[in-house]
C-alpha cells in the first residue's frame, strides 16, 4: 500500500483567493451534495461557510495549502496559543475525499506544533464524515454537545438560534454542534 504524503505550504497571498473558493466548495459539496441535503442553513450567498469566516480564520490563524503529489487538495487553519491549539477550519477538495490525505496533514500540522499538547475543534451534528475523521482517523473524542440546552458559551444571550448573520464560527449555522478534543501526551 502506497504511504500517502499531504504536505503543508504556508498560504501565499496570491494563492488566498483560490483557496476561499476552495473551501467554499468542499463545505458545500460535503453539507448539501455528498449525502443529499442535510443542511440548508447558509451564511450567506448560499455558501454553507462564509467569505468572512473564512477571512477571518486565515487572519487570525495560521492558514497552510494541503499539497498530495503536487496538488492543490485542500486547506488548513489553525490558532494556537502555548500548549493549547484549535483546528479552526480543515478541508479537502472533494475529488480527493477517502483517499487518506486530511489524515495525514492533521499528522503534519501535530509535527509543526510539538509544543500543543490539546487541540479542540467544532463540527455541525450532521456532519457525520467529519466525526468519523475526528474521532476514528485522528483521535479527538467527543467532549461536548452544544444545543439549545447546552448553548456555547460565547453565544450571547440575546442571540436568536435562527439568526447567525453575524456569528464568524462555521459550525454555528443550527447551533447544534459537538467539541472535539485530542489530548497528546
Amino acid at each position: 500500500m502506497k504511504k500517502i504524503e499531504a504536505k503543508l505550504l504556508p498560504l501565499e497571498e496570491d494563492d488566498r483567493e483560490r483557496f476561499i473558493k476552495d473551501n467554499q466548495w468542499a463545505f458545500k459539496y460535503g453539507s448539501t451534495i455528498e449525502f443529499g441535503m442535510r443542511n440548508d442553513e447558509f451564511e450567506e450567498d448560499n455558501e454553507t461557510i462564509s467569505r468572512k469566516t473564512i477571512e477571518n480564520s486565515i487572519d487570525h490563524g495560521e492558514a497552510y495549502r494541503i499539497v498530495s503529489d503536487g496538488k492543490k487538495a485542500g486547506g488548513i487553519i489553525v490558532s494556537t496559543d502555548k500548549d493549547h491549539g484549535e483546528l479552526e477550519i480543515l478541508f479537502i477538495d472533494p475529488e480527493y475525499h477517502s483517499k487518506g490525505i486530511g489524515q495525514a496533514a492533521w499528522f503534519e500540522m501535530e509535527k509543526l506544533h510539538p509544543e500543543v499538547k490539546t487541540w479542540e475543534t467544532l463540527t455541525p451534528y450532521f456532519e457525520t464524515r467529519n466525526i468519523h475523521f475526528y474521532v476514528n482517523k485522528l483521535g479527538f473524542r467527543i467532549v461536548e454537545f452544544f444545543n439549545p440546552f447546552h448553548p456555547e458559551p460565547d453565544r450571547s444571550d440575546d442571540e436568536s438560534w435562527a439568526d447567525e448573520e453575524d456569528y464568524d464560527d462555521p459550525s454555528h449555522g443550527t447551533g447544534l454542534d459537538f467539541r472535539f478534543e485530542k489530548k497528546i501526551f
